[in-house]
């Protein structure tokens, strides 16, 4: 096996990344406290080619120092909108026709490996503070909740943890690429 160099990656400059079709997800963030953990959504984002990042109640927003140090630049090439509440976000959204989703432990949620991802559905993810979580007026809003399976004694993965597991697999689903079953 051979590491592939930078040049064999074929990575989009920003602003190729600016002009590319984008998958049509937005992750939405609720009151995260952490601006390393903001960051690292953004580059998730990226990665994935993402839609939009949005920014809710007290969440960091660009140019932030913290942010830049994770994001790894990933800040300027994705699109992201700041709102004052995640109310607000969520009905805009619905507005332009996404469902939306809570990543949260609640009675009723969709196990993540179940939930079924149409690729023709524009999703929205709600990803919430790194101790509280979703708040319950937001999970209300939602159309669904999702939840990541867990089988350890702590019961919670860190926002960035668990927005990389859930994006993947609503990004995974729409490549059609197989679970491992």
């Amino acid at each position: 096996m051979q590491k592939r160099s930078m040049d064999e990656l074929n990575r989009l400059s920003t602003e190729e990344f600016k002009r590319a079709t984008k998958t049509p997800v937005v992750a939405v963030l609720e009151n995260v406290r952490s601006a390393y953990n903001v960051g690292s959504v953004f580059r998730t984002a990226d990665a994935f080619l993402l839609e939009a990042v949005y920014l809710t109640g007290y969440t960091a927003v660009p140019p932030h120092k913290e942010i830049k140090k994770t994001a790894l630049g990933a800040e300027d090439s994705v699109d992201w909108k700041h709102f004052p509440s995640a109310k607000e976000a969520i009905e805009a959204l619905k507005s332009s026709g996404f469902q939306v989703y809570a990543v949260e432990q609640v009675f009723d949620s969709l196990s993540l490996e179940k939930a079924n991802f149409e690729t023709d559905t524009k999703i929205a993810v709600v990803f919430g503070n790194e101790v509280s979580g979703v708040e319950q007026e937001t999970i209300a809003l939602c159309d669904a909740t999702i939840e990541i399976p867990q089988l350890g004694m702590k019961h919670s993965l860190n926002i960035a943890t668990a927005a990389g597991v859930v994006l993947w697999e609503i990004i995974r689903t729409r490549m059609n690429v197989p679970s491992k079953s």
